[in-house]
């Protein structure tokens, strides 16, 4: 290979994907290290370090520890939660096939993967960083509560379910997820939560609670 071509291949689009490639490698760096050293002991030099880049070179990314959790949420729960929001807003089954469906996979994945450790550094964490946590909701929260109730309203309209609390509080679709992050965290070695079946009895719990019998009107 030549002179030219070396020079080429260092600075062509190899080099070019690289660079661009350096803020998630980053952030995939700040998630092992959050989840090793908690987000208090942390520290960017710490990130640095295991994502191979200088401390100068990670400030031109990052300037704080906040930057990087909320990049760190931009890569690993966001994405997901847009997915499912996107997802409802294109379903035409019907609210229990999908929540049976796509929705318990989605929730099954997130509750087995390492976006479990942001869910426990935002409990650890959120309440001495409120800009977190208004990022982590303006983000997440907002987003995939959203979609649940357009998914919950439009089966209350067409019949499908009934008006409830669940109906009222959509919370209540996503708070299993919490609990099973609560306890792989603190009691699985005690005793390992089945987390897959536990998710799906919650929604075929959820799902009779709130489907309307054939015959019954749509009066609440």
């Amino acid at each position: 290979m030549s002179q030219q071509d070396n020079h080429q291949a260092a600075t062509g689009p190899r080099f070019k994907r690289r660079k661009d490639q350096r803020p998630e490698e980053i952030a995939e760096a700040a998630l092992e290290v959050f989840a090793e050293r908690g987000f208090a002991g942390a520290r960017v030099s710490d990130v640095a370090e295991r994502a191979g880049v200088s401390k100068g070179l990670m400030y031109l990314y990052y300037k704080t520890k906040q930057d990087l959790l909320k990049a760190v949420i931009r890569g690993f729960i966001e994405p997901r939660v847009r997915d499912v929001a996107t997802a409802i807003d294109r379903w035409d089954g019907s609210a229990a096939d999908f929540l049976r469906g796509p929705f318990l996979q989605t929730i099954s994945q997130l509750a087995t993967s390492r976006a479990v450790i942001i869910v426990r550094l935002m409990m650890a964490e959120g309440p001495k960083h409120p800009d977190l946590t208004k990022y982590y909701y303006d983000h997440v929260i907002t987003v995939g509560l959203g979609a649940m109730s357009r998914l919950l309203d439009r089966a209350v309209d067409q019949g499908e379910f009934r008006p409830s609390g669940i109906h009222r509080f959509p919370q209540l679709l996503l708070a299993p997820v919490v609990m099973a992050a609560v306890w792989q965290t603190v009691f699985d070695r005690h005793q390992p939560l089945e987390v897959h079946d536990f998710l799906t009895a919650h929604i075929d719990t959820v799902v009779s609670a709130m489907t309307r019998p054939v015959g019954e009107g749509n009066e609440p």
